[in-house]
């Protein structure tokens, strides 16, 4: 019995590559038999496929492979961060502009809060942002109600568990007060579901405004609300390590000696 791992990618990601839909959509376009390989019908996401094959979905061609790209895009509050909304509510994707290419968002931002969201063409770009080992620290600007001071901001520094959930220590800087609010500073590491929200009624600070400045070297800076910037291709592969790999190393002549018959 063969333990080789078939040659290619996943059938999924080869059609999230060329923009088609996410993995995960593109796994239940596969589950609905609306794709074929080299004119075999598929029903399973379980398939490698080489640069070779022929797919088609709904009968058309699938396109070359896309390049990874990545957008910013200041988000504003009233938006859900979703495909589609069962409530019917208004998407992020609603509202981007005619020209953009279809894209997915890096993590999400809820309906209440702003700021910087990151778009993507590319599955493997997204989940490798996503990731907590990647290690990017994501910062907010938020406005709590109350007079917080380093007691009460304390336990967010340590690290704190809701409901039997635990987060990580927050970078917790208190800005100014200003009135019955205060604004804050604040950075984390991960991006669990309306974590900041969650932990700040915990310590008896609810959140009444919340915008992301910045997630890991990409910073929302003067972007306007409801605007979109593409991150240049040499910016974004300088950020994300793809030019670092080692270049060959030039083998050096042997030197001759002084005395050397050749």
């Amino acid at each position: 019995m063969s333990t080789e791992t078939p040659k290619g990618s996943r059938i999924a990601k080869v059609l999230a590559r060329a923009g088609v839909a996410s993995r995960r959509e593109a796994e239940r376009m596969i589950e609905a038999g609306r794709v074929t390989v080299d004119g075999t019908q598929i029903d399973s996401p379980a398939l490698n496929v080489t640069e070779s094959a022929e797919i088609t979905v709904d009968g058309k061609p699938i396109a070359a492979p896309e390049p990874a790209r990545l957008w910013l895009y200041h988000k504003p509050t009233g938006l859900v961060t979703t495909a589609r909304d069962e409530k019917g509510r208004e998407t992020v994707f609603d509202a981007l502009p005619d020209d953009m290419p279809r894209v997915m968002s890096v993590g999400r931002l809820d309906i209440n809060s702003e700021g910087l969201l990151l778009l993507t063409n590319d599955g493997g770009l997204k989940r490798t942002l996503e990731l907590p080992s990647t290690g990017w620290l994501r910062k907010y600007r938020v406005r709590v109600n109350g007079r917080p001071n380093d007691t009460t901001l304390e336990p967010l520094r340590r690290g704190i568990t809701i409901d039997g959930e635990k987060f990580q220590g927050m970078q917790v800087t208190l800005d100014r007060q200003q009135g019955a609010n205060a604004w804050l500073t604040i950075g984390l590491r991960e991006g669990k579901n309306r974590e900041i929200r969650r932990a700040m009624e915990v310590v008896g600070l609810p959140v009444n405004r919340l915008l992301r400045v910045s997630y890991g070297p990409f910073r929302l800076g003067d972007l306007k609300q409801g605007a979109v910037e593409e991150v240049k291709g040499r910016v974004l592969a300088d950020q994300m390590g793809w030019n670092d790999k080692p270049k060959p190393q030039r083998k050096r002549k042997p030197q001759r000696r002084r005395n050397d018959p050749r």
